[in-house]
């Protein structure tokens, strides 16, 4: 068992013992590169929206070039762009030097990364670039280097100093290049109106392309819709809903739009209350104001709505409150949306 430690003898609480080195070293790296990246968002410019203009004017693709760490880095900035509605790929760029060049064309645009602006093989691509007529557009750390004046357009990703103590180790600089990458990325999703619709379709599988599932993907519709008119009994009521198996009927007009919705809950309550349940009205049983969604939202819109509510099952209208569907909270479970 540990011993607590015991009290000093002027009274006061025992010192804590210091963090070990690792924690240190561990915690100013994050305090160096959150201040960079502070400073970085301080000092956006004109030349920022210069170049998500560019990139959007230009209607074509964004090839992305990097060496070194800037080449991871230029490759997750394409892969950031390319699923956020800017088309987009990565070239190596001493690769481009030998035969990938043939990947550009003349109405794309291409995004060199380098931190120093000195890199020799994204130099070598300069004079093949602008001979194509295609623009260049530089995201750099030394915005006066030989990249930084050649380029058509400059991000300034500089930073003051790299988190690694030798000053030597990219660290500082990759993660604000990064960052620029995602900022220059949501910038464009924003310019062009990218919805969450355009997202799904850009990613179909996995759980994210599971949450932005649309409604209309996933409810039942036709004879497989709980249903009764108001007219009807509440022996027709259950008869729809045991059929049915969902809980719930929906009580509709002769033009199919949707006045009600009888449930299990209400089933319970007339029957607690010893009435002649089968005999009964629909309209004298149903609940008024049932919760609907439109059948182009998200699935995840519609777990929402059943949580906000505290209810399994969500009918779905046209705008005209006609009946269309309805998704029951089982169906948003297999579908992995929850």
């Amino acid at each position: 068992m540990k011993r607590p430690a015991r009290p000093r003898a002027d009274g006061r609480a025992p010192r804590s013992a210091p963090p070990p080195a690792s924690i240190a070293h561990g915690r100013r790296v994050l305090l160096v590169e959150a201040e960079a990246l502070s400073a970085l968002a301080a000092r956006l410019d004109a030349r920022f929206d210069a170049a998500v203009r560019l990139i959007a004017d230009r209607g074509g693709k964004v090839v992305v070039t990097g060496m070194g760490k800037s080449g991871h880095v230029a490759r997750k900035i394409a892969a950031t762009l390319a699923s956020t509605g800017t088309p987009a790929f990565f070239i190596h760029a001493a690769e481009a030097l030998h035969g990938d060049l043939g990947m550009l064309e003349r109405h794309d645009i291409v995004l060199a990364v380098s931190n120093s602006g000195e890199t020799a093989e994204i130099l070598a691509l300069v004079p093949h670039v602008k001979r194509l007529g295609v623009p260049l557009l530089a995201l750099i750390g030394r915005v006066e280097s030989t990249l930084g004046r050649t380029a058509d357009a400059v991000i300034d990703a500089s930073v003051s100093e790299e988190a690694c103590p030798l000053g030597l180790a990219p660290t500082a600089s990759t993660t604000a290049a990064l960052a620029m990458g995602d900022a220059l990325a949501v910038a464009l999703l924003e310019h062009r109106g990218f919805r969450p619709e355009d997202f799904a379709a850009l990613h179909p599988a996995g759980a994210l392309g599971r949450r932005l599932l649309r409604v209309a993907d996933l409810m039942h519709v036709g004879d497989e819709v709980p249903r009764v008119t108001v007219g009807s009994r509440m022996a027709d009521a259950l008869v729809e809903m045991t059929a049915k198996r969902l809980g719930v009927t929906a009580v509709v007009d002769g033009d199919d739009r949707l006045l009600g919705v009888v449930t299990d809950g209400d089933l319970r309550r007339a029957l607690e209350a010893g009435d002649a349940l089968t005999t009964r009205a629909v309209g004298d049983v149903m609940g008024r104001r049932p919760k609907t969604i439109d059948a182009e939202a998200l699935a995840a819109l519609a777990v929402a709505t059943m949580e906000r509510h505290a209810i399994t099952v969500l009918f779905v209208v046209d705008s005209r409150d006609r009946l269309m569907g309805v998704i029951h909270l089982h169906d948003l479970l297999r579908a992995g949306v929850v």
